[in-house]
């Protein structure tokens, strides 16, 4: 063992909770870091380090980030920082994802053969990395064949520059197709996919994707499980200066403008009764709703996002709410939600209904 290596900070999980990821057999946390707008674009430097140090000391060791992200800054960012802390490798496990690449050329993007590989080794290089663990495919492609995407993924894999690929965003029969394909050709599937869920967004996670869980015990990375913070409160009186919708305003610029709107009005009285309701846990909404998500036995992890060392440990209070989700209190928030998808029945098969079979 070289003298580097012994000097190396090794990972101690402390309380958190890990579950497999899909039907493979890696382990993640239930709760993970993301670097989405955050890492790499308003924070940078110094602070990125503190929230990495920070999350990696409270047991999180699933990065998430992509090449999209910042431009590519996150992955440079989120690269430095692992060599800096000086984190074992196989401590850790790192994701990206590919779709949008950078500049202006027309295959610069996309899910071709070309610019997965090309797009991964890219990857590689801005993290400072041999692999990473899981590679996504951030979008579905419709101008590339999946079967050519699905083959391209399956050399990554052969290569060693990734052990696992998985999906975002992709439609059920998407997903459905490329299980058919991997299958057909004795190549890899996807494990995962990254979807949005938080408690005003449950149509795909909860029903569209519910016979894929049953056929292929696909497990899911949620993205904005606190609804981009609305989940928060923090938006019940109006956009506090510094908040994400304010820094981001023209990202969320449709986004604050629903809020005008009676929906949105109705979206901010839920919220407040799941405030309510928090104060009765003894909790806060986000780390409510960061546990609602997490308590869905098809959620392998939480992505969570930080501009603050504060926020993760803020955030990571969910772990604490996750044994008081008991079914009477789920129901509380079905009431107070009011928008529970309707029993699936996609491909033949009876919906499932999971919401309450938390495991931990």
């Amino acid at each position: 063992m070289s003298s580097q290596d012994s000097q190396q900070v090794e990972f101690d999980p402390k309380n958190m909770i890990f579950r497999r990821l899909g039907n493979s057999g890696l382990r993640v946390p239930v709760f993970s870091l993301g670097g989405w707008l955050t890492l790499g674009g308003t924070v940078v430097g110094d602070p990125v380090k503190d929230i990495i140090k920070t999350a990696f000391d409270a047991g999180i060791n699933m990065f998430d980030t992509a090449e999209v992200y910042a431009a590519g800054k996150s992955e440079l960012e989120m690269g430095r920082v692992i060599k800096e802390l000086n984190l074992k490798r196989s401590d850790l496990v790192i994701t990206t994802k590919l779709f949008w690449g950078g500049g202006k050329a027309p295959n610069n993007s996309g899910l071709s053969r070309k610019h997965i590989i090309e797009g991964t080794q890219a990857s590689l290089e801005r993290l400072g990395l041999d692999y990473v663990d899981v590679i996504f495919a951030h979008r579905p492609d419709a101008t590339t064949p999946i079967e050519e995407t699905v083959r391209a993924f399956n050399y990554v894999i052969e290569k060693g520059w990734a052990f696992y690929w998985a999906t975002s965003e992709w439609s059920a029969l998407e997903i459905e197709e490329a299980h058919q394909i991997a299958a057909r050709l004795g190549l890899i599937a996807p494990i995962a996919e990254q979807c949005q869920h938080h408690m005003f967004h449950r149509e795909r996670p909860e029903k569209e994707y519910s016979p894929l869980y049953a056929k292929y015990n696909l497990g899911t990375t949620t993205w904005s499980s606190l609804a981009s913070g609305l989940l928060t409160g923090k938006y019940n009186d109006g956009i506090p200066e510094g908040s994400r919708f304010a820094q981001h305003s023209d990202f969320f610029k449709k986004t604050v403008a629903e809020l005008q709107s009676p929906e949105g009005q109705e979206k901010i009285r839920k919220v407040k009764e799941l405030t309510k309701l928090a104060e009765e846990l003894g909790t806060s909404t986000a780390a409510l709703a960061l546990a609602w998500v997490a308590v869905n036995p098809n959620t392998s992890t939480v992505i969570l996002g930080a501009s603050s060392p504060q926020q993760v440990t803020e955030n990571l209070k969910a772990l604490d709410v996750l044994p008081k989700l008991t079914p009477a209190v789920l129901e509380k928030i079905e009431t107070i939600l009011a928008n529970k998808p309707d029993e699936p029945n996609v491909y033949g098969r009876p919906g499932l209904d999971t919401r309450r079979k938390a495991f931990f």
